[in-house]
């Protein structure tokens, strides 16, 4: 096994790992004894489900989420330079996007230290595969706004790039507010602009449907609390 950082896919919710990771990826785990996770418990819940028989107390974890301080992320790279493999795992889906783990791998691309990404499931490209907007130009925009005001100036903005950039626009709502941003959704842009809604991805209850804003009016699902992505294309 190759001494680097392995970027650890995780599931985007309770589903079977045989559906979303290869089997590969429990070769390379079960080596490993060091992590950097983002959430100590649900990483220990996810290791315990790739390998029932793990020993959980054997292994190490360094936290980095945003309460992490950021002096600290460089020393939790000590266990690689002294040639043992560590894994990153984030709390959903692929470590380094969209993820706080992205910063401890700029560390080790800058110390020379191998990096090797696992594949699994990512909800970002999923859901430009299944929406049928442009694969080819797309960007993730993360959290929109929280300021009504400026949420609005946003969307314009993002909105007006589809149409000026032929790009795809995608970005994401904490859970319980999805219902509210549909509804701006649709009072905001263009009724002809396409507007996909991808929930559940790879999960029991998944959702994929595109259509244009004036044909979501009045039919749009009930997604409070739920994991969703939003994307808009011309």
């Amino acid at each position: 096994m190759e001494v680097a950082l392995y970027l650890i896919p995780v599931t985007l919710g309770d589903t079977s790992i045989e559906r979303v990771l290869p089997s590969y990826n429990k070769e390379i785990i079960v080596q490993i004894k060091h992590f950097i996770v983002e959430n100590i418990r649900s990483a220990r819940r996810f290791l315990k489900k790739v390998e029932p028989t793990i020993d959980i107390d054997s292994l190490t974890f360094y936290e980095l989420n945003q309460h992490t301080d950021r002096n600290l992320i460089g020393t939790y790279l000590d266990p690689l330079q002294k040639g043992f493999p560590m894994g990153v795992i984030s709390e959903a889906g692929c470590p380094a996007v969209a993820d706080p783990g992205a910063d401890v791998v700029a560390i080790a691309q800058r110390k020379n230290l191998a990096v090797i990404p696992l594949v699994g499931p990512s909800s970002i490209i999923l859901s430009v595969m299944a929406s049928g907007f442009n694969g080819q130009s797309f960007a993730f925009n993360g959290y929109l706004p929280i300021d009504s005001e400026e949420r609005i100036r946003k969307l314009k903005v993002l909105e007006q790039k589809v149409y000026s950039e032929n790009q795809t626009q995608l970005f994401i709502e904490t859970p319980y507010r999805n219902n509210k941003m549909m509804e701006e959704l649709l009072r905001i842009l263009r009724p002809q602009t396409r507007l996909c809604i991808a929930a559940n991805i790879t999960c029991e209850g998944e959702y994929i449907k595109t259509k244009t804003i004036k044909e979501w009016k009045g039919k749009l699902p009930d997604l409070s609390k739920i994991p969703c992505i939003f994307l808009i294309y011309k």
